[in-house]
This record gives C-alpha cells, sequence and structure tokens, in this order.
C-alpha cells in the first residue's frame, strides 16, 4: 500500500516546509487552529465558574482529552479520505494541512518585526510588537528586557512551534501532529494561574508530558545548529542548559532558553521570574536576528533527524 511508505510521509513534511517558508498563514476562516480555539472557548463557556474548584478540575480534564482527540480524529478523517485520491492529492493536501500545525517562517517575522523596531529606536512600537510572541505584559519593560523576551520565546518556540509537532508527525502522522496542536493551544489559552487555576491543570500538565522529549531533543538540535552554522560555542550552551533548566517554571522551556543563552552569550531574564546565564551580558537588537538565524538553523537539523523517524517508522511497521 502506497500510503504506508515511510517516503510519501516524508515528501508530506518537506512540502509542508516549503509552503510555510513561502505562503502566509491561512485565512483565520479555514484555518485548523483557529477551530481548535473556538472549540476551546466554546467548552471554556459552558465549563463551571473558577470558584468551583472540583468541578472545574474535571470539566478541565475532559477538555484535556476532548480537544486532542476531536482534532487528531478529524486529521485522520481527512488522511482516509484523501487517500481515495490517489498519492499526489494525498501529499499535496496532506502537506497543506500539516504546515498548519507548525509555524517557522512566521516565528522568525515576529522576531524581526522586534529586532527592527528596537533597531530603529523605537522602543514603544518594539514593545508592541513583542505582543506578538510573549504572554507577559510589554508596556514597561526596558530595551534590554524586550530583547531578552523575543530571544527567550525564540528559544522555547522551537519545541513547541515547530520540533515538537514534527515529532509528532514522524511518529504519528497528521493526526499525531493535529493533536499535538491542539494541546499546545489548550495550554496557550487555559493552561496558566489565575482565572484558570484548576480548569486549565489538566491541560497545563499534558502539555508539560508530551514536550518532555521534544524540548530536549530541540536543546540538542540547538547545540548542534549552533556550532555547525553560526561557530557558537556549544559546550557553554551545553553548561547553562544544565545549570538553569529548572529555574523556570515550566519543566521543559528553561532547557532550550538555556541552551540560547549560552550559545549567544548573553543572560535572558523574566523580571521577578528567573535570570538564565546570569553572568553574561544583555542583549541588544542584533541578538535577537542571531537567535532568529539560530532557529532557523535548528530547523534545518530537525528535518534530516525527523526524516530519519519516518523511515525507522516505516521499517518497524513493514
Amino acid at each position: 500500500m502506497w500510503w504506508g511508505d515511510w517516503r510519501i510521509e516524508a515528501a508530506i513534511l518537506v512540502i509542508a516546509i516549503l509552503v510555510d517558508l513561502v505562503a502566509r498563514e491561512a485565512p483565520s476562516a479555514i484555518h485548523p487552529v483557529v477551530w481548535m480555539g473556538k472549540l476551546i472557548a466554546w467548552l471554556e463557556r459552558l465549563s463551571p465558574g473558577p470558584d468551583r474548584r472540583a468541578p472545574s478540575l474535571v470539566a478541565g480534564v475532559g477538555m484535556a482529552v476532548l480537544v486532542p482527540a476531536v482534532s487528531g480524529g478529524v486529521a485522520w478523517l481527512a488522511t482516509s479520505a484523501l487517500r481515495q485520491f490517489g498519492p499526489i492529492a494525498y501529499v499535496l493536501v496532506g502537506s497543506v494541512l500539516a504546515s498548519t500545525t507548525f509555524a517557522v517562517s512566521e516565528l522568525g517575522r515576529a522576531a524581526n518585526r522586534t529586532r527592527s523596531a528596537m533597531e530603529a529606536g523605537d522602543d514603544p512600537g518594539a514593545r508592541r510588537s513583542l505582543r506578538s510572541l510573549v504572554s507577559r505584559d510589554t508596556r514597561t519593560l526596558a530595551p534590554p528586557l524586550v530583547a531578552m523576551a523575543a530571544i527567550e520565546s525564540v528559544a522555547e518556540n522551537t519545541t513547541d512551534s515547530f520540533v515538537g509537532p514534527w515529532l509528532a508527525f514522524a511518529l504519528f502522522g497528521l493526526p499525531g501532529a493535529f493533536a499535538y496542536r491542539a494541546i499546545n493551544t489548550l495550554d496557550s489559552m487555559i493552561g496558566y494561574r489565575g482565572r484558570y487555576e484548576h480548569l486549565g491543570k489538566a491541560s497545563a500538565r499534558l502539555d508539560d508530558l508530551v514536550n518532555l522529549i521534544p524540548a530536549r531533543l530541540s536543546t540538542l538540535l540547538m547545540l548542534v545548529a549552533g556550532r555547525l552554522f553560526g561557530g557558537m560555542p556549544a559546550r557553554r550552551g551545553w553548561r547553562i542548559a544544565m545549570r538553569d533548566h529548572g529555574l523556570t517554571a515550566s519543566p521543559n522551556a528553561g532547557w532550550t532558553i538555556g541552551a540560547a543563552a549560552g550559545l549567544l552569550e548573553v543572560a535572558l531574564e523574566k523580571a521577578g521570574h528567573y535570570r538564565i546565564g546570569d553572568g553574561l551580558r544583555d542583549p541588544g537588537h542584533s541578538d535577537i536576528g542571531a537567535a532568529v538565524r539560530l532557529g532557523y538553523g535548528v530547523a534545518a537539523v530537525a528535518l534530516p533527524v525527523m526524516v530519519g523517524v519516518l523511515a525507522i517508522r516505516g521499517w518497524v511497521w513493514t
């Protein structure tokens, strides 16, 4: 059966990456991640209020199961239908669908908008553009903290934005990539303290769990990419990641942030929470550009690794 051939799946991944690099995001009306967000928002409106702890916890567990299951199930139905039209349609349409589950170029563009504003001396504009990258309050951030936040976002999102969904695709196909993106979307919408302390707890823990391997893989890929493409100090990146990864509240974010701090030789701080790479210099706008190039390097190194995973998966299944 041609649809069991790992080379078909590899073609989907490669073309999906090309689509991401040359095309803009799909319109919101048809973007699968937007629809995931709508489903999450609808379920949130049906859930118990934040003052009802136990019912909120139960509802949150239900959401953490239902949303990825629905997303992965829809993707499975789509791939099953596409098989009826032959391998060419399967690859072409599948690659477009796969491209909606990750973002390489948009992550770089968003960070570069902040870099450009800082370079032009437009500090308010830099703080505004940063809102597309981070959830923290950016209104009062000094320029070094703006640069730090942009670099942290690029580093952390090498996992969430592409290494994670690529690995999910390599292991479980398009349904896996859609389920991974649904988990990540749940975490970004309700997986934080305060209003969603109880409702979002299951989603936050599930996101931590599914990213345990991708975050550490992304860290290794970052060290390799930094050394190969930028001549960066991989040993320092490893040392800072090992020393400081436990400073973040997330069990995963500190790994890639620490590696980026060491590779770029800058300190990365979220005021009042952590300072990774303490003792290194504060970054400037040029370091944001270096972080973006590092992110693209991670993607370049990750692709052959994912193709290798696909080949192993195909060998195991045959």
